[in-house]
């Protein structure tokens, strides 16, 4: 590839980075005018909507195994994203959810480790050891307390390391973009069924929520996929983890420019620590030794 078409690249993931940045602010926002299961509806059914004009003739693969698969995936999907956003709803600042919840990509190893997939290496520990100190200068009052909304936040952290072990395995054999397709239309399913189940329709809404969250299903579900997939293939796995993990980065500038979320000396020192072991745990470090080998980054995220 030429140096252009590496930055062609390159942009293409930092995009996406950037459009995943925005949408901690953009919840937190429709958070407190509309019900988590009505967010998760909107946006899971634009998304699930733009993945299958994707596939088009290929949803014709789906049989049982596809539905199997897709129904566990919806399941762990609608239960990270549903605490991710009541953890936003309750007190958690966009800022603070935006590193809160990128410690899934240090949990990954440990997950895969607890499916007998390979025991985490030394990088992983220490990436795990530094990111949970970072969690502790972000989230613990004076008091020594941690605020509900990060409790719900960390548990969408964790829930969403699980969910990229189980899509890995889901997708061994099978056609990914189907994949994900039929996981956004359980989510979508499951998020309807309560709506409707709960009473949680509500009798008024802000317009501009709405479309909020149609950007979230449109451009950071199916858009940012797009993005990631295309970016992925063309870029070297380090470089591209940094990258991506950027997301964190942007939720910050994106809640201090439009939430005027106060950002405190301890607040980035937490941020920093929680940033630099989740840079560990994704490259170990190898953009050090130049390191150019094509392989597959860990880094999944549908929106």
């Amino acid at each position: 590839m030429t140096k252009r078409s590496d930055l062609f690249y390159t942009m293409l993931l930092l995009l996406a980075a950037i459009i995943w940045g925005s949408t901690f602010v953009i919840t937190k926002m429709a958070a407190g005018s509309l019900p988590t299961a009505v967010i998760l509806a909107i946006r899971f059914t634009v998304g699930a909507i733009s993945i299958a004009a994707f596939c088009g003739k290929d949803l014709s693969e789906i049989d049982s195994a596809y539905l199997k698969w897709g129904i566990l995936l919806g399941i762990i999907t609608f239960f990270s994203y549903g605490v991710h956003i009541f953890g936003l709803e309750l007190d958690t600042t966009p800022g603070k959810s935006a590193f809160l919840t990128s410690i899934y990509c240090v949990l990954v190893p440990f997950v895969y480790w607890l499916f007998r997939q390979g025991r985490p290496d030394g990088y992983n520990f220490g990436a795990a050891f530094l990111c949970l100190i970072g969690i502790g200068l972000v989230s613990l009052t004076d008091g020594l307390t941690i605020l509900r909304g990060d409790i719900y936040t960390l548990l969408g952290g964790i829930a969403g390391a699980v969910e990229i072990v189980l899509v890995a395995m889901a997708c061994k054999g099978r056609n990914p973009l189907v994949m994900t397709c039929l996981q956004l239309v359980f989510v979508a399913a499951f998020s309807w069924i309560l709506v409707f189940s709960q009473g949680f329709l509500p009798e008024s809404y802000v317009t501009n929520d709405i479309w909020g969250i149609v950007y979230l299903g449109l451009f950071a579900t199916a858009g940012c996929l797009a993005l990631q997939s295309i970016g992925l293939t063309y870029t070297n796995p380090s470089s591209a983890a940094i990258i991506l993990s950027l997301e964190s980065v942007f939720g910050v500038l994106f809640s201090v420019y439009f939430y005027d979320e106060v950002i405190t000396l301890k607040m980035v020192l937490g941020f920093s620590l929680i940033f630099v072991a989740v840079i560990i745990s994704q490259t170990k470090l190898k953009f050090l030794k130049l390191f150019k080998k094509s392989q597959p980054v860990e880094i999944h995220r549908i929106g």
